[in-house]
């Protein structure tokens, strides 16, 4: 499997950075193949502007969803756009691993996001969820959190920890076709043991060695609607077309 590992934290050092390296050691152990984009090390621009077109279909006025389709057609995408567009398409996997900022990623992740998810490739028109540009592949977060655990269930005092991650795990990775896998989350990380840490490792190690096997969240179908995406009845039993 190829695995592409998007890493966002500014701390080399970090407890994110040790679950990257663990992840990098692991997968190639257990015969993945395995890039990194190390956003902070990488300098990554994240802001999306008219800097990222070599071509504009219109100069007058910017649409960038529109500018991605005509300059990837044209393979005139900036350069740190197209490098970081091929890594994802090679991916059979992507893991992106980051603290929690403010309920959701650092904007350097959203900024490669906003610039790497380029419409026309990874979505545009109706493909999107399971008839995504990126169906097929899987992704999966792999987070840290200073918050305890009973702290991030429904009725806690920051709710639920999937409505918090909704935006990300809907509204990018499954919109974008991905077959997303449950979160990992490391729990309460700036304030714990040295012991607890390592055991925090030892749980990623045992999730990363069962990736192929683990089964994905469950997203909306394309097929649970008509062409103008009016819900169609489902069946009295619930169950899924």
């Amino acid at each position: 499997m190829n695995v592409l590992i998007v890493h966002a934290h500014n701390e080399p050092r970090s407890f994110n950075a040790a679950m990257k390296d663990l992840a990098v050691k692991e997968l190639d152990m257990l015969g993945h193949s395995v890039q990194v984009s190390d956003l902070y090390a990488m300098d990554w621009n994240p802001v999306a502007s008219a800097a990222d077109f070599g071509d504009r279909s219109n100069p007058d006025y910017l649409v960038y969803a529109l500018e991605q389709r005509h300059n990837h057609n044209q393979k005139t995408l900036a350069p740190d756009i197209q490098m970081e567009l091929d890594k994802l398409l090679w991916a059979d996997l992507v893991i992106f691993n980051f603290p929690i900022y403010w309920f959701s990623m650092p904007a350097i992740l959203k900024g490669w996001i906003d610039r790497v998810f380029v419409s026309g490739v990874v979505y545009g028109g109706k493909r999107f969820y399971d008839r995504g540009g990126l169906a097929g592949k899987k992704a999966m977060l792999a987070i840290t959190i200073g918050g305890q655990p009973h702290m991030l269930v429904r009725g806690g005092v920051h709710g639920a920890l999937q409505d918090m991650l909704r935006p990300i795990l809907r509204g990018t990775l499954a919109y974008s076709g991905m077959n997303v896998l449950p979160p990992f989350v490391a729990y309460h990380v700036p304030y714990v043991t040295g012991e607890e840490r390592s055991m925090i490792l030892e749980e990623y190690r045992q999730r990363l060695q069962v990736l192929d096997t683990l089964p994905p969240l469950q997203f909306v179908s394309l097929d649970q609607f008509d062409e103008k995406l009016n819900a169609i009845a489902m069946p009295s039993s619930g169950t899924r077309p």
